[in-house]
C-alpha cells in the first residue's frame, strides 16, 4: 500500500471516528449550546432573613368568633401512589392524617394534567380555558429546544406535530390576566391576611405576580434547584434518558425572592426552607384569619434529596427511586410541621386545610408505580395524568375519617374556601366550582359535577357520570379517541368507543359544546409531541404501545 493511500485510508478513518462521536454525543452539544441562551439568573444574592409582617398581639374583642383560617398545600407532579394513603411505598403519615381527620376524596380531579393552567383553576374558581389560560408558559427558548432535542431522539413515538403559525407572546406575559378575582383577592377583601410561598407560574409581568394577585406578602420561587450542586449534604439523580431532564441542570439555580426583591439564596434544603418560612408567617398571623397557599415545588424534577432523607430509606436499590423517596420524605415531613405548629397554636380547631398536587406524576422520571393503578402520566388526560391526592380537614365542620367517592375538581376548592370564609362569590363571570362541605356533610343531594371537562390543544377530555371520552387530535391529523367506563375500568384498559357508538357520541358532543364556550388561548401552543401512556421514559417504546399527543 502506498503512502499515499495510508494517508486517505487514516484520514477517512479518522473522519468516520469523529463523525460517530459527534453522533453519540449529540444530545449533550445540543444540551450545551442551548443552556448557553437559558443560563441560571446571576446576581443571586447570599441568604437572607424574610421577615414577616406581625399581626396583633392578642385577638381583638370583635374576633374572637373569626372566620377559620385556610391552608392551601399543593405538591407539584405527586403521584396518586406517591403517598400510603394509596399504597405507596414511602410512609407519608403526616399527608395521610389530613385525610384521617377530615375527608378523603378519592376522585379528586386536577384541572390540568401540566401545572400552571391547573394552578389558574385553584386561584380563579374556573376553567383556565374561560380565560385563555390553556398552555404552560415557557421560557423563549424552550420549546425550540424540546423540537431539537425530540427530531434527535431515538425513540421510537410519532413523530411531533409542529404548529409554524404559532403567535406567542414573552414568556413574562404567558400568565392569569389580573381581571381574574383571584381566591387570594376574595379573601383579602373578607380582612384575610393572605401569604404565599413557594411556586407561581402564572406570570411574571405587572399585574400578574402574586402581589399584584391579592397576596399581601409572596416568598417567591426563583430557581428550580432544592440545593447547590455542590451541596455535600444533598444527593442528586441525573436521568439520562431524558434530555429535558439534562437541560434543566444545566438552566436552573437555587434561588428564592420575597416581595419582589431580588434573588437571593435560600439557607437550606429547598422543602424544608418553604416548611420553615410557612411556620414563620403562620406565628406572625397567629391572632388574625390568614390564608397561606404553600406551594411546594416537591416532588418535580430535578431529582434532589438531603441525605438524611436518602440515608432513612436504603432498602430502595434503585438510585432515582431512592432519591425521590427522600423528596416526598421532606414534604411529608413538612406538612406534619405545619399541622403541627397549628396544634402548638392553638388554631387547629378554627384552620381549614387541604392537600393536592398540581397533576399527576410524571413519566419522564422513570418510576413506572407513581400513578398505579391508573394509566398515564403528567401531559396525558389519562387518569394517571389528572387523578390526585385530594384531601380536607376542618375540625368541628368536616367529620373525621370521611370517604367521600364522587368526581370533584381543583376549581372546588375556590368556592368551598370562599363559603368557609363567608365570602360572596363573583356574580360577574362564570364560576365552575362548588362548596364541597354540604356535599361531604350529606347536606345536598346528589353529586358536585355532573360532567367534568378537559383542554390541552391537541388533548381534550370530558367525564360524564361513569364515562369518560378521552381525545388525541393535533393538527393536520385524524383524531384518536377512547371511551372508557371508569366505574368498570378504573384503570382505562378497554376502550369502548366502537362497542358504544351512541355514548361516544353524546360524550362528542358534550366536549364539543363545552369547547364552544372557552377562550381562544392567550397564546397558541408550538408543537404537539406524542406521549407514551403505558411506558415511562426509562423504558423503551414498543410497537404496540399507545400514544397520545400534548400540546404546548
Amino acid at each position: 500500500m502506498t503512502p499515499i493511500r495510508k494517508h486517505i485510508l487514516a484520514l477517512v478513518g479518522a473522519l468516520l471516528l469523529l463523525a460517530i462521536l459527534v453522533w453519540s454525543y449529540r444530545l449533550e452539544l445540543a444540551l450545551f449550546v442551548i443552556s448557553r441562551f437559558v443560563a441560571p439568573e446571576a446576581g443571586i444574592l447570599p441568604t437572607q432573613e424574610v421577615h414577616w409582617q406581625q399581626g396583633p398581639d392578642q385577638v381583638p374583642a370583635a374576633a374572637i368568633e373569626s372566620p377559620p383560617n385556610i391552608i392551601l398545600i399543593l405538591a407539584d407532579d405527586l403521584g396518586w401512589r406517591d403517598v400510603s394513603l394509596h399504597g405507596g411505598g414511602i410512609s407519608t403519615p403526616n399527608i395521610d392524617s389530613i385525610a384521617e381527620q377530615g375527608v378523603h376524596f378519592t376522585q379528586g380531579y386536577a384541572a390540568n394534567a401540566t401545572c400552571a393552567p391547573s394552578r389558574a383553576a385553584l386561584m380563579s374558581g374556573r376553567y383556565a380555558t374561560r380565560f385563555g389560560f390553556e398552555f404552560t408558559p415557557t421560557p423563549g427558548a424552550m420549546m425550540p429546544m424540546m423540537r431539537l432535542l425530540s427530531s434527535i431522539s431515538d425513540r421510537q413515538q410519532p413523530p411531533a406535530v409542529v404548529n409554524e403559525q404559532a403567535i406567542t407572546v414573552p414568556y413574562e406575559h404567558m400568565g392569569m390576566p389580573n381581571s381574574e378575582i383571584t381566591l387570594a383577592e376574595l379573601l383579602r377583601d373578607q380582612g384575610y391576611r393572605t401569604l404565599h410561598i413557594g411556586k407561581w407560574h402564572l406570570g411574571r409581568a405587572a399585574g400578574m405576580r402574586p402581589l399584584h394577585q391579592g397576596f399581601d406578602e409572596s416568598l417567591l420561587m426563583a430557581g428550580g434547584l432544592y440545593g447547590r450542586l455542590d451541596d455535600a449534604q444533598i444527593i442528586q439523580s441525573r436521568q439520562m434518558f431524558d434530555p429535558i431532564d439534562l437541560f434543566l441542570w444545566r438552566a436552573m439555580s437555587f434561588a428564592a425572592s420575597f416581595n419582589d426583591g431580588p434573588a437571593f439564596e435560600p439557607p437550606n434544603y429547598l422543602t424544608d426552607y418553604y416548611t420553615d418560612e410557612a411556620i414563620k408567617a403562620i406565628q406572625a398571623n397567629r391572632q388574625r384569619p390568614f390564608f397561606l397557599y404553600l406551594a411546594h415545588w416537591a416532588p418535580h424534577t430535578p431529582l434532589q434529596a438531603t441525605k438524611e432523607d436518602f440515608n432513612a430509606i436504603p432498602d430502595i436499590q434503585l438510585h432515582r427511586e431512592r432519591v425521590y423517596g427522600g423528596m416526598i420524605r421532606a414534604l411529608d415531613r413538612g406538612v406534619g410541621r405545619v399541622l403541627e405548629t397549628l396544634r402548638e397554636l392553638g388554631l387547629e380547631d378554627n384552620t381549614l386545610v387541604f392537600f393536592t398536587s398540581d397533576n399527576g406524576g410524571a413519566g419522564y422520571i422513570g418510576l413506572p408505580d407513581v400513578n398505579h393503578p391508573y394509566r398515564g402520566w403528567k401531559m396525558s388526560l389519562f387518569e394517571g395524568g389528572v387523578r390526585v391526592p385530594f384531601l380536607a380537614k376542618w375540625p368541628g365542620r368536616i367529620p373525621e375519617g370521611e370517604v367521600y367517592e364522587a368526581p370533584v375538581h381543583h376549581f372546588d376548592l375556590y368556592a368551598t374556601a370562599a363559603a368557609a370564609a363567608g365570602a360572596e362569590l363573583p356574580q360577574d363571570r362564570k364560576l365552575d366550582g362548588v362548596d364541597l362541605v354540604p356535599f361531604v356533610r350529606g347536606e345536598v343531594n346528589g353529586e358536585p359535577h355532573e360532567t367534568l371537562f378537559w383542554r390541552s390543544g391537541a388533548a381534550r377530555s370530558v367525564r360524564m357520570d361513569r364515562y369518560k371520552l378521552v381525545v388525541s387530535a393535533p393538527q393536520g391529523h385524524a383524531p384518536k379517541e377512547w371511551l372508557f367506563d371508569l366505574d368498570a375500568d378504573p384503570s382505562e384498559q378497554r376502550d369502548l368507543a366502537l362497542e358504544m357508538p351512541e355514548k361516544l357520541d353524546e360524550l362528542r358532543a358534550a366536549l364539543q359544546e363545552w369547547s364552544e364556550q372557552q377562550a381562544e388561548p392567550l397564546w397558541d401552543s408550538q408543537f404537539a409531541a406524542a406521549v407514551n401512556v403505558d411506558r415511562d421514559l426509562s423504558q423503551p417504546d414498543q410497537p404496540q404501545d399507545t400514544f397520545a399527543y400534548w400540546s404546548n
